[in-house]
């Protein structure tokens, strides 16, 4: 198999056979010339059901994943809506991490409930809480590593043995790892999903979302599922898309080096009560993830030794961290999840810490990173 970046920058994306141009195109038509009714030109009819840009996308991120199929979404979690309308219907169960993403908890708890699907959260670090949480009408382990806010880890190959031994299908959200750190497929997951929105991406100009996976006939049927529904990118979003993975790998790198340098810093300073970033030996998943993933990621989150209020203030106080939702992009972003991305959390199981700051380490030069970070901690009142 060829290296990560040469297949981020080759794989769907074939000089043009008619012009020679090296760069994707940008197919911007809605339908196309049928050679009689019924006989379509490579597969496509209408960019709803099939579109060659989004064509593209989809063989890059399958390559990147290391999986068979790719479908590409118009957001994360359009991604996770249909790939949860196939595996779950009435009375079916699924576990879900007890610190979930706001954003899936929210379409499970508030929409898929009110049509008759069960769920558990449960701390996927604790096997046999899992296999205690476990249901004959368990169809899925749905599994974030690290998740979105706290920064746990699950071990994957673990995850896939207790849930394939239960007849469900584990699926792991890669968003915060992307597939330059972490390939799911290859230990033992059923199926991948990605916010593309965020490191692959990675410039916070386009929203998107997408499964992998090696399953013939699931593919099949979120590409039926996501037609009949129509939860697709436009072909600019998916050509965005698509250019920022071609640099996801040297991208990633700074990333986590910065990363490692905030979660220092924030380690030693006495405003700070906790941090959580996998790459600290003192983390409780630190051995897993450094089993499974080839580095730590670009996220830190940390808990405010003043509380509340100092979270708050730490979250206005600093001028490069830009004060904002999302995470993954080329610039630092901070953020408050108890009141912004994880607010629909609030009063569940999974409600986040009301002391908690969520940090996305952009690639700017280091130093200024931590001078803008020391300032806001140092400044509080």
């Amino acid at each position: 198999m060829q290296g990560f970046s040469t297949r981020a920058i080759h794989a769907g994306q074939d000089p043009d056979p008619t012009t020679g141009a090296v760069t994707t195109s940008i197919h911007t038509s809605s339908t196309y010339a049928q050679d009689g009714v019924g006989g379509t030109r490579g597969g496509y009819e209408y960019s709803r059901s099939a579109n060659p840009t989004r064509t593209a996308l989809q063989e890059c991120l399958a390559a990147l994943e290391g999986g068979r199929h790719a479908v590409a979404f118009g957001s994360g979690m359009g991604a996770t809506d249909t790939l949860l309308r196939i595996l779950c219907g009435p009375g079916d169960h699924l576990v879900i991490p007890h610190d979930a993403y706001g954003g899936t908890f929210r379409l499970i708890d508030k929409v898929l409930s009110g049509f008759g699907v069960e769920y558990t959260p449960v701390d996927l670090g604790d096997l046999d809480a899992l296999r205690a949480a476990l249901r004959p009408t368990t169809k899925v382990v749905w599994s974030e590593t690290p998740t979105n806010p706290l920064l746990g880890i699950a071990d994957i190959g673990a995850l896939a043995t207790v849930a394939h031994e239960a007849g469900a299908r584990l699926v792991v959200d890669n968003t915060f790892a992307s597939p330059y750190l972490q390939t799911p497929l290859a230990l033992g997951a059923d199926v991948v999903v990605h916010s593309t929105t965020k490191y692959i991406g990675g410039h916070s100009d386009v929203v998107g979302g997408a499964l992998v996976t090696d399953d013939d006939e699931l593919a099949e049927r979120a590409l039926f599922t996501q037609n009949s529904v129509g939860s697709v990118p436009g072909p600019f979003d998916a050509w965005l898309t698509l250019r920022g993975a071609k640099t996801l790998a040297v991208r990633m790198e700074r990333h986590c080096d910065n990363a490692e340098r905030v979660a220092e810093l924030l380690t030693a300073h006495p405003a700070v009560s906790s941090v959580l970033y996998p790459g600290l030996p003192g983390h409780p998943g630190h051995e897993i993830a450094a089993k499974q993933m080839r580095r730590f990621g670009g996220m830190v989150s940390f808990l405010a030794a003043g509380g509340r209020e100092a979270a708050l203030q730490i979250c206005a106080g600093t001028t490069l961290f830009t004060l904002a939702e999302s995470l993954g992009g080329v610039e630092s972003l901070i953020e408050h999840p108890g009141q912004m991305t994880h607010a629909s959390t609030a009063g569940s199981m999974l409600e986040v810490p009301d002391n908690l700051v969520r940090l996305s380490v952009g690639i700017e030069d280091a130093d200024d990173l931590l001078d803008d970070l020391r300032t806001a901690l140092d400044g509080l009142s």
